[in-house]
């Protein structure tokens, strides 16, 4: 596993160093193309219908960093080549840039939702997880009917909401898991209302406005694909379910 992990890593720095090489050959004359936002921000608005968010220089020489709705791309300094994937640094250590950024990322959206959470406190509070949940997803269930164990061992555990079958189905209806996370969080008591769901209790339904398609939205943008993924106090996500004495301690070798 390590070595294929290795050949992993390897390859995709050769894939992104054979793409800066392309750029700097059609590139201008002195083999290197100057960094502007703006160059980028039209040619990939215009070319893929992307709207960037941040544009920055990424520490790969001749490659920008565009954080977009649809994810982190990596978008040579002219427009014309674009990645997506990981992008390691290997000067000294291995270190994952793409996570690295991404953390800022989602440290910055989850702010937005501040006030649209449902949490359950721990009452000596030691760390805060932020975790994308969906009531039909089995270690959802099981993370949550462990909330207590959790909770005593000082982790606060707040929910976004993420519909695992998307916020439309095939017809353009809101789809069914939608609808049932927008009754919760639309509830008078939204911790009860998700308890009892998460424990087989039909969903009564109640219609608010829940920005339940934003963070779903939000989820997709930083690497979201299954249910639960667990965001740490530094930003880094974890996915899937882990027991409370493990998670707690990862949280406390952060």
């Amino acid at each position: 596993m390590k070595v294929f992990k290795f050949i992993l890593v390897l390859f995709s720095v050769l894939f992104v160093n054979t793409s800066v090489l392309a750029v700097s050959e059609g590139g201008s004359k002195n083999g290197q193309t100057a960094f502007d936002s703006k160059v980028i921000t039209i040619k990939l608005l215009s070319k893929l219908g992307l709207q960037a968010e941040s544009i920055k220089a990424s520490s790969m020489v001749g490659m920008a960093e565009v954080v977009t709705k649809q994810g982190l791309f990596y978008v040579s300094f002219d427009g014309n080549y674009i990645l997506q994937g990981k992008l390691y640094s290997i000067e000294k250590d291995v270190i994952d840039l793409t996570e690295t950024a991404l953390a800022d990322v989602r440290l910055s959206g989850v702010k937005k939702f501040d006030n649209n959470m449902i949490t359950y406190p721990a009452k000596n509070e030691k760390h805060v997880i932020t975790v994308f949940t969906d009531i039909t997803c089995g270690y959802c269930r099981k993370l949550h009917e462990q909330m207590q164990d959790y909770n005593d061992l000082g982790i606060t555990v707040r929910y976004l909401a993420y519909p695992r079958a998307g916020v439309r189905d095939q017809l353009g209806n809101y789809s069914q898991s939608f609808k049932d996370l927008r009754s919760i969080w639309c509830h008078e008591t939204p911790t009860t209302a998700l308890t009892n769901a998460k424990t087989g209790s039909n969903v009564a339904e109640r219609i608010c406005e829940q920005p339940i398609e934003a963070e779903f939205d939000f989820g997709r943008q930083i690497g979201v694909n299954g249910t639960p993924a667990i965001i740490f106090e530094n930003g880094f996500m974890m996915p899937g379910y882990q027991p409370p004495e493990k998670l707690a301690q990862i949280l406390n070798n952060l």
